[in-house]
């Protein structure tokens, strides 16, 4: 009988979504709200990269389509302004900073979670708290920092300053990861002889590729779209990146090129958008945790 009550409330959640008005209600107009809002700003910004300057500037027609698209604001932005060096640089910046982010962070996660020293927990608690310090505070003194180096307006001023945000997080996401990983076949290893860096090179890295691509997919995504330290640090135009050259180099007093503006953001989102298409399923199995026993 009790079995009976229960299984009640569990055969009527699964027919509620069967009747069609229902769906529409609870799951269609919800997710299509949440579409449109979501992909709207993109609809937009690729329309008006495509328009040219006279529908752009004209007040009639329909100013969600494109009636005579035109080349001539990519023209623009890869022939008569740095952009290619922007995006090289930003390319350079953004790798070079995953890289040296994701290396400590291995070993920096690696060892809070295994290693079970004294004061563990309390070390990964404060990565996360250095992680929630916002980079509007932290660029004061790192900007005295990188002009006492002789490092201002160069591109290592950006590399050696985006892991002071890049290594929190990734050591924070890697911890919850490697804490996936059973203890046993660390243990199996050290009673086979194997070393702590055979260990971490052989096995545990290993059965990380899914954390280690979802923590250097927001490392780079987080350092191709990084702007505070890029305008502070970075002054001359042939080393900006292309979130400050854009809107520094396209913008003269109040007149704002629209087309370029629009063009230099999308082919700046481009480069995110494929890397997240490559690897979408190592980055929801990197969030989730595929490792279990």
């Amino acid at each position: 009988m009790n079995d009976k009550v229960s299984d009640k409330p569990d055969s009527q959640g699964m027919h509620y979504l069967e009747s069609l008005p229902r769906r529409v209600v609870t799951v269609y107009i919800p997710l299509g709200i949440f579409v449109f809002v979501l992909l709207f700003p993109f609809y937009w910004m690729t329309i008006t990269a495509f328009k040219p300057n006279a529908e752009l500037l004209s007040h009639e027609g329909n100013p969600f389509w494109v009636f005579n698209p035109t080349f001539d604001h990519f023209a623009k932005l890869l022939f008569d302004t740095p952009y290619p060096e922007w995006m090289l640089n930003t390319l350079i910046v953004s790798v070079s900073s995953t890289f040296f982010s994701l290396a400590a962070s291995v070993f920096a996660a690696y060892a809070i979670e295994r290693l079970r020293f004294k004061g563990s927990k309390q070390m990964g608690l404060a990565i996360f708290l250095a992680y929630l310090v916002p980079p509007s505070i932290l660029f004061i003194p790192l900007a005295a920092i990188v002009v006492n180096l002789g490092l201002f307006d160069t591109r290592w001023a950006l590399i050696l300053t985006y892991p002071t945000f890049l290594i929190p997080f990734c050591t924070w996401l890697l911890m919850g990861y490697f804490r996936t990983i059973p203890f046993e076949l660390e243990e199996c290893a050290l009673i086979d002889g194997a070393t702590r860096w055979q260990i971490l090179v052989k096995i545990i890295l290993p059965l990380a590729v899914p954390g280690l691509i979802s923590a250097g997919i927001f490392a780079f995504t987080l350092s191709w779209n990084e702007f505070i330290y890029a305008l502070t640090f970075v002054s001359s135009s042939e080393v900006k990146t292309v979130p400050v050259g854009v809107i520094t180099e396209l913008v003269e007093g109040d007149v704002y090129h629209w087309g370029a503006l629009m063009a230099g953001a999308l082919l700046g989102s481009l480069p995110v958008a494929v890397i997240y298409s490559f690897f979408v399923e190592y980055y929801v199995s990197g969030m989730t945790g595929a490792v279990k026993e």
